[in-house]
């Protein structure tokens, strides 16, 4: 469905949503249309055009076929007559039969969406699957970040990309500790020790330049950092095979007490200042405040689905962190015989059930409350937001700092002043 303008995360979350939603679905045939509009084409031409793909698919054969294109394309012309020209990002409409079960189940079924980026293409395609492909590549991170974490013993290369930390490679290079022993061996040994690192060096700098100087990456790498104990890390840039055009895109060198892996994710934290802006780390930071806050100041956060929204209408809510799997939707049902309301949290596995057969009255005992409205607790959550003066930050249930904030219940808040019970 089509969306006005909202905060950039939380376009990319609804999109997301809708394209995982969009992406199951199949049709018996190709029966299933995929319509990309560009930004501000005259929809009389679109309809024009779609009035001729009417006419040709009265040439398929096949009855059921050609009745469920043909019924598809007239669901889509009349959504496309409530604009005179597509919006200013274009306009994306997914329609066809879906199957139910059995030949003669199908639904018709019509999504509309609004892309949070101006769209590049320009599509009509009858297929027995959706091609969200174009859609979702908007969703990919526009910039990407790449890290090399090496010490004489070990290394790793990752990519921080968006709310995603990749470990690309690790490495052991498998060098000797230095010698001690006096004489011509030692020398020797010390000969055939500084071939090894340099073999060593290549060999992680060939797998950096074959990763990072991917079109696909190359395109988007905003910076390279790279970090280590000591001073391998300006002798791996100065000394190895790394491709000119990656070291100058080095913006930083960090100092860390590992390397390899555990390296790489101490880049991360000590390089906050430099990644700011990237998802991954603003989010590590959301839930390292959070997790201090509860340290020293437990009064100054809540978590849990319960205290949250004990607490949603006071005013003393600063932001609501919830995880972006979080499986609950915000329910208002009403009784049927007397009326009364009630505003309910349900687990989505439990809405199905809820609807059909509703929630015995606690009011007048004899009456059935069922659903009025019910939304999906992270857009309710988003919709409430303005008017009481709260942000919703998304985190990802993926990354360390997710799985860690999953142990408070997955939604908590940061509170403006302390609350007193």
């Amino acid at each position: 469905m089509a969306r006005k303008k909202q905060d950039r995360e939380m376009e990319k979350y609804w999109l997301k949503r809708m394209l995982d939603e969009i992406r199951k679905k199949e049709g018996r045939g190709t029966e299933l249309i995929s319509l990309y509009i560009p930004p501000n084409r005259r929809m009389s031409e679109v309809i024009g055009y779609l009035r001729e793909e009417y006419s040709t698919a009265s040439n398929i054969k096949s009855d059921t076929t050609r009745k469920n294109v043909q019924d598809a394309i007239l669901k889509v012309i009349e959504r496309l007559k409530y604009y005179d020209q597509a919006p200013e990002n274009g306009l994306v409409v997914f329609c066809g039969a879906i199957p139910r079960g059995p030949p003669g189940s199908e639904k018709m079924e019509i999504y509309v969406i609004e892309p949070p980026e101006p769209l590049k293409v320009n599509l009509y395609r009858c297929d027995d699957h959706f091609h969200t492909e174009y859609l979702e590549e908007l969703l990919r991170e526009k910039e990407v970040y790449g890290l090399i974490s090496i010490d004489i013993n070990e290394a790793a290369i990752g990519l921080l990309e968006g709310r995603r930390l990749d470990v690309i490679a690790t490495y052991t290079s498998g060098i000797p500790g230095k010698h001690r022993a006096g004489g011509q061996s030692a020398r020797r040994f010390e000969r055939l020790r500084e071939m090894e690192v340099h073999h060593y060096f290549d060999r992680v700098a060939k797998h950096v330049n074959d990763v990072f100087l991917r079109e696909d990456i190359f395109e988007r790498l905003r910076g390279i950092l790279v970090g280590g104990p000591g001073f391998t890390k300006y002798n791996f840039v100065e000394e190895s095979d790394l491709d000119y055009r990656l070291k100058k895109k080095i913006i930083d060198y960090i100092d860390t007490n590992y390397s390899g892996e555990e390296g790489l994710r101490e880049m991360v934290i000590k390089g906050k200042d430099i990644l700011k802006n990237v998802r991954y780390v603003y989010e590590k930071n959301l839930v390292d405040e959070f997790m201090s806050r509860l340290a020293r100041r437990h009064d100054m956060v809540l978590y849990g689905l319960k205290d949250v929204m004990r607490h949603l209408y006071d005013g003393a809510i600063e932001k609501i962190l919830i995880l972006d799997d979080f499986d609950y939707y915000h329910t208002k049902l009403k009784c049927e015989s007397c009326g009364y309301k009630e505003e309910k949290m349900v687990k989505a596995k439990d809405i199905e059930k809820l609807e059909h057969s509703g929630l015995k009255c606690p009011q007048c005992s004899n009456g059935i409350m069922y659903p009025e409205d019910t939304k999906l607790l992270l857009d309710y959550l988003h919709d409430t937001a303005t008017e009481y003066g709260f942000k919703v930050e998304i985190i990802s249930s993926k990354t360390e700092h997710g799985k860690i904030f999953k142990q408070f219940g997955g939604i908590g808040a940061l509170l403006r002043y302390p609350l007193r019970y």
